[in-house]
């Protein structure tokens, strides 16, 4: 399975700077597990158009961040990997929005909203927040101490 974060970053976003760093971290730790990527789309449907045309046999699963989605636990999205992967998903995405909130039709594709708390968070820092979790759940599924850490 194939794990992409894909974020709606309009022009203004900058990919340097202490958050693109800590992102690019979390991506790069990830590999150790699966293959995974950042991507930046300029608009939500550039996003979706991507998803139409991926290729492959199956849909990418798509979760969507959002402030209303299931308050998920690391050990949950560790699962939610887990039974991806156990049923064949070529491609996962998580996804962080654009800035005024997912479209009626974002929502409907969504396989799953899931929230990083009723918070909000700027979009980089809550990137990196998705990457981390990532990581996190990749960790939980392997065994490794990183988790039992917190």
């Amino acid at each position: 399975m194939k794990m992409t974060l894909a974020t709606i970053s309009p022009k203004r976003s900058t990919q340097s700077g202490p958050a693109a760093a800590l992102l690019r971290l979390y991506i790069e730790r990830s590999l150790r597990y699966l293959p995974c990527e950042h991507r930046s789309f300029p608009t939500e449907a550039a996003l979706l158009r991507s998803l139409h045309d991926a290729p492959g046999r199956t849909r990418p699963l798509l979760l969507l961040a959002d402030s209303r989605g299931h308050e998920t636990t690391s050990e949950e999205l560790a699962a939610t990997l887990g039974r991806a992967q156990d049923d064949g998903v070529q491609s996962l995405v998580l996804a962080i929005g654009p800035p005024d909130g997912w479209s009626p039709t974002a929502l409907a594709l969504a396989t799953r909203t899931l929230a990083f708390g009723r918070i909000t968070l700027p979009h980089e820092l809550a990137a990196v927040v998705a990457a981390e979790q990532i990581y996190r759940a990749l960790t939980i599924r392997a065994g490794h101490p990183y988790h039992s850490g917190h």
